[in-house]
């Protein structure tokens, strides 16, 4: 075999030097269901994911999203709905491509490494069960490990290896086979809190060298924030919210979505006209959808965007609220305040570190207008 000049250069360009050509495959879901007896696993989940992008399905234990990957895999069959990958039809109620046709990888929570196997073996296996050549499977082999960073690591067992370094290899064996579409569930859950630090940038990093069109499951939405193209935020089977990271964490659409995405302080008061909620006898200015004069609307805020003041505003100072001080706890580089307002309602916020003010004292809340959302219920 004839290797192109770049593979000697190693890293993703050598990789693509030996690649068999494009394996990308855009997935499609449409009114994907899964029932068990009544009950809705999956709730008509419609989704499309093109070529080359990275989609995070991110919500609770029990919204869906586990199950909607094994849907895509093959492993369990649809109650109703379709799942188009690139092009073709792999699911529907009436036939379902089993997984080994679908060309796909798939990493799991455990590494699920073989023990006896060198890390070069563990990547190769799946070369070597397709039957390739063996010099075909040793440069493939030797590609992928350097666009891993794991040459160096060749020659050692999984059990010589960090969780870290065990979880990259199982990234390495999932892509050396050039599959059209990567699944991921929960990939960092055994890691410690450093390491699946360090694994959310080392996933992006390998998915802008392969841009391998990927589905990632979890639970944790700083992995989603870090490593997603889109985020699918799942509640009850069903895509809540569908958006960039900067989409999701600014502009929420519903209660569910802003309490979940970066721990949002939600208020709850009467709408006054289109743009303008009650909250505490207050009138807050709000942005966000038009509203109904009368109905009961939720309001979100981050906790980063109120201020806190200890003396009374000027008259006529806009989206200003009065709160008493239940709690604050000193955190190094900044203060935790927890206040509550006159209608019992409660408000996180975090101030400078500097900025001291004792339980029980009175205090007085800037909400700014444009970051004050008002949501659907």
């Amino acid at each position: 075999m004839t290797l192109d000049p770049t593979y000697r250069l190693g890293g993703a360009a050598g990789w693509r030097a030996i690649r068999g050509g494009d394996a990308l495959a855009s997935v499609e879901l449409k009114s994907l269901t899964k029932r068990y007896g009544t009950a809705a696993a999956v709730d008509a989940v419609s989704l499309e994911i093109a070529h080359g992008q990275l989609v995070c399905l991110l919500g609770p234990s029990g919204c869906g999203k586990t199950t909607t990957l094994r849907l895509i895999a093959g492993f369990i069959e649809p109650t109703e709905g379709e799942i188009i990958v690139g092009g073709r039809v792999v699911s529907s109620p009436k036939r379902t491509e089993p997984p080994e046709r679908r060309n796909m990888s798939m990493i799991f929570q455990s590494y699920a490494l073989w023990p006896h196997m060198t890390v070069a073996e563990n990547v190769g296996y799946g070369l070597s069960i397709r039957k390739l050549a063996s010099h075909v499977i040793a440069d493939k082999v030797k590609a992928i490990l350097g666009v891993a960073r794991l040459e160096h690591l060749a020659a050692r067992y999984p059990g010589e290896l960090s969780g870290g370094q065990q979880q990259r290899v199982s990234l390495a064996r999932a892509l050396v086979v050039e599959p059209e579409t990567l699944l991921m569930d929960e990939p960092l859950s055994n890691l410690d809190a450093n390491l699946r630090e360090e694994m959310r940038f080392e996933i992006r990093r390998l998915h802008d060298a392969f841009k391998t069109t990927t589905v990632y499951v979890t639970h944790d939405q700083s992995e989603a924030m870090t490593t997603a193209d889109l985020i699918a935020v799942m509640n009850g089977g069903r895509i809540e919210q569908l958006g960039t990271p900067e989409a999701i964490y600014d502009r929420p659409v519903s209660e569910f979505v802003a309490r979940f995405i970066g721990a949002s302080n939600v208020i709850t008061g009467t709408a006054l006209d289109a743009s303008h909620v009650q909250v505490a006898g207050v009138a807050l200015a709000t942005t966000g959808r038009v509203l109904t004069a009368g109905v009961k609307v939720p309001v979100s805020i981050r906790q980063h965007d109120v201020t806190l003041e200890t003396t009374a505003p000027p008259a006529g100072a806009t989206n200003r609220i009065k709160a008493v001080v239940k709690r604050q706890v000193f955190l190094g580089a900044s203060r935790d305040y927890l206040v509550a307002l006159d209608d019992g309602s409660e408000i996180r916020l975090s101030t400078a570190a500097g900025q001291n003010v004792a339980t029980g004292s009175a205090v007085w809340l800037h909400l700014p207008p444009e970051r004050c959302l008002a949501l659907e219920r």
